[in-house]
């Protein structure tokens, strides 16, 4: 079959690199792709990845025979709902299901009906209204932007009056969520969802702060591991029984039905799981440490067939451009990436570009360089020891992921 990948990120390089292996996959194209996927197959420019009716009018003149989303954008424009209509398969939600991300009220509001463990909320439209909230109320605050903001819309402090100014900013945007903080580790859980149900993949933990100890502001993720060996042993069943099913009947009974991926981002409270959000694609950079780990054809997952999984464990280290995430700074060249590091290290990019045999930073999260091993361990030193290897002025990243 002819595959197009949408997206442009770590998690795309990843995504099209086990497409890639499936022995069902002729030919991957990937728009707008990056130069990490340009050595897969075709990578096709100019089109925006949210503009959806260039989209599916490409994927039908080309005969593509499955388009797969990575992000989150196109899927908040419609963009499966285009090509359905001109009947080209996608996997992917509907926009209107995509809400259980694109709005965090939402899928607020599904949830408590669907019985779902999660932390209290309250949405906001006016700033006074958020800000009397946020002063009668004790922290840490939780204050998020309804809709997407590129995993940057999410402040987490101690301090109310940084709380409220913030509210203040974000509600010139739309409305926001004041959310109960959840105290405890946190672990990302995955199922796929088709028209047959849901199947789940291997849990990962990621790395949200910036810097090291967990200190410094939300980023879209500096690092990933996965096994997850602090864990409840049922947490994954647990959580397909209790959170993933009783969501999707939720929405069937709502005529709003849900297919794609479905990330569950849960809080290891003191009083069992809670949801802290859903994402309707793969979390980036935690798709980067499941695939290697993944036995099975993507395709015949993405069908619904129950994966199988290797014994690797797996250690991503993201590198990121100095001023990630505010103010990144682009344009400088990348030394390092000619290097042999072996089967056991993946580099998958995310903020590259290729200019005259050149790698440059083009982004804020650059690459994301994952070891492979038989444990955390050898998997760990595996990927530092590759991070070693690669510089450019400014190159930042976390040395405690995993650790």
């Amino acid at each position: 079959m002819k595959v197009l990948l949408l997206g442009s990120g770590g998690r795309e390089h990843a995504m099209g690199w086990k497409l890639a292996q499936s022995s069902r996959v002729k030919e991957l194209i990937s728009l707008p792709g990056n130069p990490g996927l340009a050595t897969l197959g075709p990578v096709i420019e100019g089109i925006a990845v949210d503009d959806v009716g260039a989209i599916s009018a490409m994927a039908k003149i080309h005969g593509v025979d499955l388009v797969v989303v990575g992000p989150e954008a196109p899927l908040a424009a419609g963009v499966a709902d285009a090509l359905r209509r001109t009947g080209v398969p996608v996997f992917g939600p509907t926009r209107s299901a995509a809400r259980l991300e694109s709005s965090k009220a939402f899928a607020k509001d599904v949830m408590k009906r669907a019985g779902v463990a999660t932390g209290g909320s309250s949405t906001f439209e006016d700033p006074a209204d958020a800000i009397s909230h946020v002063e009668s109320t004790d922290g840490p605050y939780v204050v998020k932007a309804d809709g997407l903001a590129g995993g940057k819309g999410v402040l987490v402090t101690e301090s109310r009056a940084d709380a409220s100014a913030w509210a203040q900013e974000w509600t010139e945007h739309g409305p926001v969520v004041v959310e109960e903080y959840l105290a405890g580790p946190e672990v990302s859980v995955f199922a796929v969802c088709t028209d047959s149900g849901a199947v789940a993949l291997e849990p990962a933990r990621d790395y949200k702060r910036l810097l090291e100890g967990d200190e410094g502001p939300n980023t879209g993720g500096m690092g990933s591991f996965s096994p997850v060996d602090d864990l409840p042993p049922s947490l994954v069943e647990d959580t397909m029984r209790d959170v993933v099913q009783p969501t999707l009947a939720q929405m069937d009974l709502d005529r709003n039905p849900f297919s794609g991926f479905l990330y569950v981002g849960l809080v290891l409270t003191s009083q069992g799981p809670k949801v802290l959000e859903f994402n309707v694609r793969l979390g980036d950079p935690e798709t980067q440490a499941v695939l290697p780990r993944m036995e099975s054809d993507l395709v015949d997952v993405l069908e619904g067939a129950e994966p199988v999984w290797n014994d690797l464990a797996t250690v991503n280290v993201v590198l990121a451009a100095k001023g990630y995430p505010t103010s990144p700074e682009k344009g400088a060249a990348i030394k390092g990436l000619g290097t042999d590091f072996g089967e056991s290290v993946h580099v998958f990019h995310a903020g590259t570009v290729s200019e005259n045999g050149k790698y440059l930073v083009n982004g804020g999260r650059v690459l994301n360089v994952v070891g492979t091993g038989p444990d955390i361990r050898s998997a760990r030193h595996r990927a530092f020891a590759a991070v070693e290897s690669i510089s450019w002025p400014g190159m930042a990243y976390r040395t405690d992921i995993a650790s």
